[in-house]
């Protein structure tokens, strides 16, 4: 007898590699965060706890050196995912979208996908304790009906939901249909991020 994994999904975990540049992406998000007051709007309007340039700003590449220095490293990042996933491309997938994201202590973000893109995926800025994990969905889970639950201590692969703990300069990437949510956080101090889509 035999058992073989079929319809794997891959999920990357990786390190920025630039302690310089994590420092200086920590500044930018906060100047960000001072001066984008469409973006604090925005987040009050939508109930987001803390800031985020989701709805606001789509050029942050252009307007700042530091954004820019980070996509040549997520380039490299999603070059290699892409080659594990075994992507059939016609040519190199390009950033699509970049945003900051400052969580309050108690903010998370609902399950979700990322339609009309490749490759999704978040670098962590700060990530005090009691931040919280990415939670990751099996994309089976609306089909198993009559599928029974998996025993707590069923291996990794087989779970339905897995829980991914970041550090800060841990770049996290799936495809982005793989649906996702941010976990509430109970740390004391704002957890800041930069998630992007490739296309």
């Amino acid at each position: 007898m035999s058992v073989r994994n079929l319809f794997v999904t891959r999920f990357y975990e990786g390190d920025l590699g630039d302690d310089d540049l994590l420092v200086e992406l920590e500044d930018a998000c906060h100047d960000l965060a001072a001066n984008d007051r469409a973006g604090r709007r925005w987040s009050k309007e939508h109930g987001y706890r803390g800031y985020t340039s989701y709805a606001s700003l789509n050029d942050l590449p252009l307007r700042d050196p530091r954004f820019a220095d980070l996509v040549k490293l997520l380039n490299r990042h999603v070059s290699k995912f892409a080659e594990a996933c075994a992507m059939d491309l016609p040519k190199r997938l390009k950033l699509d979208s970049l945003w900051v994201n400052i969580l309050k202590p108690g903010g998370g973000h609902s399950g979700h996908i990322h339609p009309h893109s490749v490759i999704s995926g978040t670098l962590y800025v700060a990530v005090p304790a009691g931040s919280g994990t990415l939670k990751l969905e099996d994309p089976r889970l609306p089909l198993m009906m009559a599928a029974p639950a998996r025993l707590p201590d069923a291996p990794e692969d087989q779970r339905s939901f897995v829980y991914a703990e970041p550090k800060p300069g841990t770049i996290f990437l799936w495809e982005s249909w793989l649906r996702h949510e941010v976990v509430p956080s109970n740390a004391k101090d704002d957890r800041i991020s930069i998630s992007f889509n490739y296309s």
